[in-house]
């Protein structure tokens, strides 16, 4: 009898066991991607594996601060643009807050008012305590600098948005709550310096608080 000859370990792989190691590899790969580097990388998560052991929440938070990024960016970007009428509206609003402050007519015009310095990076919230179909009139004045900020309103499971700037050395307007709830304002300073903000509100509102 001849003993079959044993493969050599030397000897190249068959097509079979090429195209089984490519099937292999190519699953394994597809099951990775979509199990850990799409929840971790970017919040996508159709097995809901992701999200059980803690990734998607990891890609959320990645997703949200590339938005945010993306945006501050976009801000730079026409910056140029922007500055001088940022400036000027800046120079507006400040005569007619001293002008007032001057005659003695702000102290008696608005009903409540907060100052706050914040250092780079720093945030704050105020919001007024509104029933649905109340108004409320605002002015915002930022010196040293520029904020972003995000004016909206939030109770009994419902949540609007009514305005967002980005740069803003001031604003003035009105508040028309669309439900019961807390309405008004989350301010950043995405500048390289301490910025003041001070806000002045009368209206229709319960109560003026710092939400922070």
């Amino acid at each position: 009898m001849f003993n079959a000859q044993k493969p050599s370990l030397e000897d190249p792989p068959s097509s079979a066991q090429l195209l089984r190691s490519t099937v292999i590899a190519a699953t394994s790969a597809v099951a990775i991607l979509v199990t850990v580097v799409l929840p971790a990388e970017y919040g996508i998560d159709p097995t809901g594996v992701g999200r059980a052991i803690g990734l998607a929440e990891m890609g959320e938070i990645k997703t949200q601060l590339a938005e945010e990024a993306e945006a501050d960016r976009l801000m730079q970007a026409g910056e140029e643009q922007s500055s001088l009428l940022n400036e000027i509206f800046g120079l507006f609003v400040g005569a007619a807050y001293a002008q007032e402050a001057e005659s003695g007519e702000a102290a008696d015009a608005w009903r409540d008012e907060t100052t706050f310095t914040l250092a780079p990076g720093d945030s704050a919230e105020w919001k007024l305590v509104m029933e649905g179909g109340q108004s409320a009139e605002y002015r915002m004045l930022v010196e040293g600098g520029r904020v972003n900020f995000d004016l909206h309103g939030h109770g009994g499971g419902q949540s609007v948005t009514y305005e967002k700037g980005r740069g803003s050395t001031g604003s003035e307007g009105e508040i028309v709550a669309d439900f019961a709830g807390e309405h008004g304002w989350f301010w950043r300073n995405r500048d390289d310096s301490d910025v003041t903000v001070t806000v002045q509100v009368r209206g229709e509102y319960a109560e003026f608080k710092d939400a922070s």
